[in-house]
């Protein structure tokens, strides 16, 4: 099967692409970090005006109607610029969550506002993919308990979509009582991850679907993640293809030596063929429900290993200067080890592949 994306897509990527170029280079990211601003103004104003926040929202609520290989065309270049600024959870998760689970008054309410920038979603559904130290949410009458953990997008974010300890997803508000927001510190400072601690918060409930669409949520975004992954992989490659062409050791550029030229072929060798898996699991996962999300935890568990020695590669590659902020190779280093960790590691990832397929029993 001939399997490749589309001229309107490699245009989207290609104005993506560019918009990045122009709004996000690397001292922009650097200079993020160091103000601890996991979100960049810059940036979203940047995506925004390109139609990105309302990208999967459908047409009739004023987004561009668009699939989830378009949104991965998109964060794959989001991933090579390592962009400081929401994507995963407020331009994908909460319009999906709204689309699969949302009444039709509720989507006319909220769809329009996403897509024309007027509120901001991060979402927290890492409960349903695994349990840490019993903590959980619990739903009773319209009123939410407990602590959420690894909230996506999270900092601004006015509204999240929680999912409980069922499956269930609800809408709630950020400044609602009962709700305590807590910033958590993770190794990529371009990704803004939180902790809600809620104590019979008011929240509104989607339909209750026995949390169908919780696990359609998680499969988009890991396959999101994945893509990500991509993205900064593959930006590190480039750049130790670039670095090994100009360092000169002993009279000849480093990249002349053949163990250098074996690094580098053994990093291309292992990335190319994830792009056609991460394509393949966003397109399953508008077209093959039944599959979906299945190859949406071979693309992760993939992407998660082959772009962890990506990254060690490529810095080794460079040597010394790999470990310095001058190159800013550890923005792509650190963005690749969270985009490997969130919403299921390799191996639990692999374990729910496992279960999907009838080797291990249902946890």
């Amino acid at each position: 099967m001939d399997f490749g994306l589309s001229p309107e897509q490699e245009m989207l990527r290609d104005t993506v692409g560019r918009c990045l170029a122009e709004t996000c280079p690397l001292d922009h990211v650097r200079s993020c970090s160091e103000t601890g601003s996991a979100v960049s103004d810059q940036v979203m104003a940047a995506l925004h005006d390109i139609g990105l926040t309302g990208l999967l929202v459908p047409e009739v609520h004023g987004g561009l109607g668009m699939t989830l290989l378009d949104a991965a065309v998109v964060a794959e270049q989001l991933g090579r610029a390592v962009a400081p600024a929401p994507f995963l959870a407020l331009s994908v998760l909460a319009p999906l969550a709204l689309m699969l689970a949302g009444s039709a008054a509720q989507q006319a309410e909220w769809l329009p506002r996403i897509a024309s920038g007027a509120v901001r979603f991060g979402v927290a559904i890492a409960g349903i993919v695994e349990e840490r130290d019993g903590v959980r949410v619990r739903a009773d009458g319209g009123r939410l308990t407990g602590t959420a953990l690894f909230a996506l997008d999270f900092a601004g974010a006015d509204y999240f979509i929680v999912g409980d300890v069922s499956g269930r997803l609800h809408l709630l508000a950020a400044a609602s009582t009962g709700v305590e927001r807590i910033a958590l510190q993770t190794i990529d400072t371009t990704r803004s991850i939180g902790e809600l601690r809620l104590t019979g918060a008011i929240a509104e409930p989607l339909a209750d679907d026995g949390g169908l669409a919780a696990r359609r949520l998680r499969d988009a975004g890991r396959v999101l993640l994945a893509a990500d992954s991509l993205g900064a992989g593959e930006a590190m490659i480039e750049k130790a293809v670039a670095y090994a062409g100009e360092r000169e050791q002993f009279g000849r550029v480093i990249g002349s030596f053949q163990a250098v030229k074996h690094m580098c072929a053994e990093m291309a060798a292992r990335h190319e063929p994830c792009r056609a898996l991460v394509w393949y699991a966003a397109h399953a996962f508008d077209t093959d429900p039944e599959e979906a999300a299945l190859v949406a935890c071979h693309a992760k568990s993939l992407t998660g290993e082959v772009h962890r020695f990506v990254a060690r590669t490529a810095t080794e590659v460079h040597g010394g200067m790999g470990f310095t902020d001058l190159l800013g190779l550890h923005f792509w280093f650190k963005r690749i080890g969270f985009d490997r960790q969130v919403l299921g590691g390799p191996e639990r990832v692999r374990s729910d592949a496992a279960q999907l397929q009838g080797l291990t029993a249902t946890t």
